[in-house]
Order: C-alpha cells, then sequence, then structure tokens
C-alpha cells in the first residue's frame, strides 16, 4: 500500500460521527487576575517565519547568541541580550526544519533533504550535505557528529567537520504517519529519538549502534487512522531519565541507561515536552497542558482552559511554563499550579513554533516572523 503522509493538527480540533463532521469552537479566553506582566526586552524581524506546510521553525540559543531561520532559507545571528543583528545568511534553500546550533556549527535542514552547517562566528558555510528526505526536526550537534532525524523514518550520523555520512539508522514506517517528526536528542556518547512506530531509541552517538529500544505506545484500533502512535514531540532528558509522549499513545519516563519504563500513562500529543522542577510538561491533542511528577508520574495539575486554541508546545523558564496559540496570545502558567499569571497578545498571525529560554528570558518566534525576547515581571 502506498504510504501516506497524515496533517492530522486541524482535525484535532473536530469530533466526527460516521454521517457528519461537527467543528467545536475553540475556548473563549478566560478571566483572571494576572499577578504579573509579560515585558518586551527587543524584537526583530527574522523574515518570512511559516507557510501552508504547517513549519516549525524553532531558534536555537549557544553561548551569547541565539540564532533563527525563516522558510525562505535565510539564517540570522543575534546577541541574545540586545537583539543586535550580528549575522544573516542565505543559504538558497527553504529551511524546514528549525535549527540546531553547538560547538561553533549551525546547521539547518531543508524540504529537499539538504543539511547546511554554518559557522557561528561569521554564517560562513562549512558544508552542505543531502540526506534521504524532508528534515522537519532541527538537526543536533556535539561538534564531533550532526545528527539528523528524516521524514522517512532514517535517523542519520554525519561528520561534523565534513558532513559525510558516518552511520545510519533505518526505522519502518507505518502506513500512515503524521507529517513531522521529534528532535533528536544528544548527550555524552548516546543519541536519543523517537519515530513513527511509537518506539523511542538509543544508539551510540559516535557509530549508531543501537543500545536499546522501547514501545512509548502501542497501536489500537480497527483503522489505520485509529492506529497512528507518532512520536513527533521531542524526547526531552532530565535527571537519569529520557521523557518521550506519542499521538492516541502515552507519556512516560524511561531509564537512560536501559529504556526500561519508569512510569507511562495514557495520554496524547504530538508537541515537545518541557522540564523543570521535577516536573514535566506536556500540553495534550485536546491543548490542555499538564504537569506531572517527573519521578513517579503522579498528575499534579492540569489547565484546560484553552481548549481547541491550538496551543503550543510548552517552554519553562524562571517560575512559569508559557504556551502559545493560534490567535497570538502567549499565556503564562504558573508552575507551582497552573493558574495563569499573565497573558499578552504578540503576533496577530499566531504562535506556533516552539519557543526556547535561556532560564530567564523567554524567546518566542511569531508567525509572522518577529522574533522577541520577553521577561515575567511580578506586579
Amino acid at each position: 500500500m502506498k504510504r501516506l503522509a497524515l496533517v492530522l493538527l486541524s482535525a484535532l480540533a473536530v469530533a466526527c460521527s460516521s454521517t457528519d463532521t461537527v467543528e467545536l469552537e475553540p475556548a473563549k479566553l478566560v478571566d483572571f487576575k494576572a499577578s504579573a506582566r509579560v515585558k518586551t526586552l527587543w524584537s526583530r524581524d527574522i523574515g518570512t517565519a511559516q507557510d501552508k506546510r504547517y513549519t516549525l521553525l524553532m531558534p536555537a540559543i549557544a553561548g551569547e547568541r541565539i540564532f533563527a531561520a525563516d522558510i525562505k532559507g535565510r539564517v540570522t545571528a543575534l546577541d541574545r541580550s540586545n537583539g543586535k543583528r550580528l549575522w544573516r545568511e542565505d543559504i538558497d534553500a527553504p529551511v524546514s526544519g528549525g535549527i540546531g546550533a553547538g560547538a561553533d556549527l549551525v546547521v539547518v535542514g531543508t524540504y529537499t533533504g539538504q543539511v547546511v552547517a554554518l559557522s557561528q562566528g561569521d554564517g560562513s558555510e562549512r558544508w552542505r550535505a543531502q540526506v534521504s528526505s524532508e528534515v522537519l526536526a532541527p538537526p543536533q550537534t556535539n561538534g564531533d557528529i550532526v545528527v539528523v532525524q528524516t521524514l522517512d523514518g532514517k535517523l542519520i550520523g554525519l561528520d561534523a567537520g565534513s558532513g559525510e555520512r558516518r552511520w545510519l539508522y533505518e526505522n519502518t514506517l507505518p502506513v500512515l504517519t503524521l507529517r513531522g517528526t521529534g528532535t533528536p536528542v544528544l548527550s555524552g556518547d548516546a543519541a536519543y529519538a523517537g519515530f513513527a512506530n511509537g518506539k523511542i531509541i538509543a544508539v551510540s552517538a559516535g557509530d549508531g549502534v543501537l543500545r536499546w529500544e522501547q514501545r512509548v505506545a502501542v497501536a489500537r484500533g480497527r483503522t489505520e487512522l485509529e492506529r497512528v502512535i507518532d512520536i513527533d514531540g521531542s524526547p526531552i532528558l532530565y535527571g537519569d531519565l529520557v521523557y518521550a509522549t506519542s499521538f492516541q499513545g502515552r507519556i512516560g519516563a524511561f531509564g537512560r541507561a536501559n529504556g526500561r519504563v519508569i512510569w507511562a500513562h495514557d495520554s496524547s500529543s504530538f508537541q515537545n515536552l518541557a522540564a523543570a522542577r521535577e516536573t514535566v510538561y506536556t500540553v495534550n491533542d485536546s491543548d490542555t497542558v499538564q504537569a506531572y511528577q517527573a519521578n513517579s508520574g503522579e498528575l499534579l495539575w492540569e489547565n484546560d482552559q484553552l481548549l481547541r486554541r491550538r496551543v503550543s508546545a510548552p517552554q519553562t523558564f524562571d517560575r512559569y511554563v508559557a504556551v502559545g496559540d493560534d490567535d497570538g496570545y502567549l499565556h503564562v502558567l504558573s508552575q507551582a499550579d497552573g493558574n495563569f499569571v499573565a497573558r499578552r497578545k504578540l503576533d496577530g498571525d499566531g504562535l506556533r513554533s516552539p519557543m526556547v529560554s535561556d532560564g530567564e528570558v523567554l524567546y518566542v518566534l511569531g508567525n509572522s516572523g518577529s522574533l522577541k525576547a520577553l521577561r515575567v515581571e511580578e506586579r
């Protein structure tokens, strides 16, 4: 059977029966007494940030710089303290998967399967490599290897100095998948990645040899649609555990050394996870923000007041967890109890791309192409 790529994101707000379709309205914004305010430290135009292909162009922080790309292939380096542009380079190819930055490299992937490495210092091109298919998540590098995950189910290790392929891990795709991949994670001598078959793996970063694999989700249902269990959210490492979540599957914690299941709960999400203060945060496919105790998996709180607003992946910073929505609002929640502490409209075109933080400052790339550095201050 011909393999299909499926974009289900717009369908998540739709309830279906065998004879009709009823579209539910996004939840109205609730009133609350704000205990903090969102302050803009600086704002810079990056370029064309989105198109109809649901691009997620996540920025990247490295040292005192922040790097961002637009869909037309313009990569920009900014001083993250003041937003001053340090350089801009056009790679002459449409960027599809955001930016990876590390060890003096800035690495981006394209719709045509190119991986392009630039110098962090001046944006000059170091090398360009061709991989098997689209790269929809930021490549990652530790200075020795660049790890790339492709839409056709491959995890590829490229030499960070030359771009030559050093290893390839192949994974069989299900018949039907979401259009997207998680971002691989590099830590020490290991790389971690989740796949459309609901499995998470750890491989040796140097040679791609499989260390372990673990199933996050098991496909259930009679139709191919019901059996979609993609891991599109990036795994995260926190302490001695790796956390992952899948669409129509589970969220769970696994031992970094051996993949042993520590805890798991039924859940459905295609978003990145976030973690801070012994807590793991997720946004499920109905746009409920949830907080789990990192070691035990106990559900600490959930906020369901943003239902069907197409909420972005969560990002932790300071004492808060932030999400954006399709109307361009930034929602700031308390990490302690999930209550809203602040809200601000940032971009009339919406907030889709995952946000990044240095711990205190939140960096948000809006759909219009404006990158903002934000701080939350108590009133």
